[in-house]
């Protein structure tokens, strides 16, 4: 038998992240983001009102780049602030975000590839729409990490961009759940993981996860049903004696 050339180690192989996966990430996510823009208008309208600058208002869209939780945050927002009240924010809306936890623990095989420099770059840019987007493109047997940095950037750019019409139109939609925008997050949300059900299998997982944040939501004040449903949900998920 003549030696072969082994080819590159399996390790590179296995991990590309190019620019044609970035614009395939950019292309799939332009159909998320009418929804994204009227949502960040939405969070633009809400810190006018509660007495940001505009420069502010940017700056917190840019480097917290938080969604729901900025429009949670913006609930809480007070003229003056004491140590509790700090304290408070944080926890309310670590909560509201405790969720990204799971959902980076779903894709940890596909992340767990690259070099943790890449990984800490694109997870700043780690969102509900682009971890489906993700999800979607690897159950189709993709393996590019460039779709999910290349649908992150684009997220980030337009969310920091329609967060400046929203403040300027401010008091005009100073109450966003009176023109049922704080929906338009939860209707898309329900529309993209359509797509990501197995059948029957997946039926009891996702009752489960469904009927425990519900119940805390009556129960418990606050975003508590957030974590309580999704434990719920992965954990009958994890002991479900199915087949693979």
């Amino acid at each position: 038998m003549q030696p072969h050339d082994a080819g590159p180690p399996p390790a590179a192989s296995a991990a590309p992240l190019t620019g044609r996966g970035m614009l395939l990430g950019l292309r799939r996510v332009s159909v998320l983001m009418p929804g994204v823009v009227v949502f960040a208008v939405a969070f633009g309208a809400a810190a006018s009102a509660k007495g940001m600058s505009l420069a502010e208002t940017l700056l917190m869209s840019a480097f917290v780049y938080g969604g729901v939780s900025q429009l949670v945050a913006m609930e809480l927002w007070r003229p003056e602030w004491s140590w509790g009240a700090i304290a408070g924010l944080a926890v309310v809306t670590a909560t509201v975000n405790a969720r990204m936890i799971l959902q980076g623990a779903s894709l940890q095989p596909w992340f767990a590839r690259y070099p943790k420099a890449v990984n800490a770059f694109h997870l700043f840019f780690f969102t509900d729409a682009n971890w489906l987007i993700g999800t979607r493109y690897r159950s189709e047997g993709g393996r590019d990490l460039g779709v999910l940095v290349g649908a992150g950037l684009a997220l980030w750019a337009v969310w920091i961009v329609a967060t400046a019409p929203g403040h300027m139109l401010g008091m005009l939609v100073s109450d966003p759940r009176r023109y049922g925008i704080d929906l338009v997050m939860p209707i898309f949300f329900a529309a993209m993981i359509v797509p990501l059900w197995r059948g029957r299998r997946g039926l009891v997982p996702w009752a489960v996860a469904g009927c425990v944040a519900l119940l805390t939501a009556k129960l418990v004040d606050g975003y508590a049903f957030i974590i309580a449903g999704s434990l719920a949900g992965a954990v009958t998920g994890a002991f479900r004696d199915d087949p693979a």
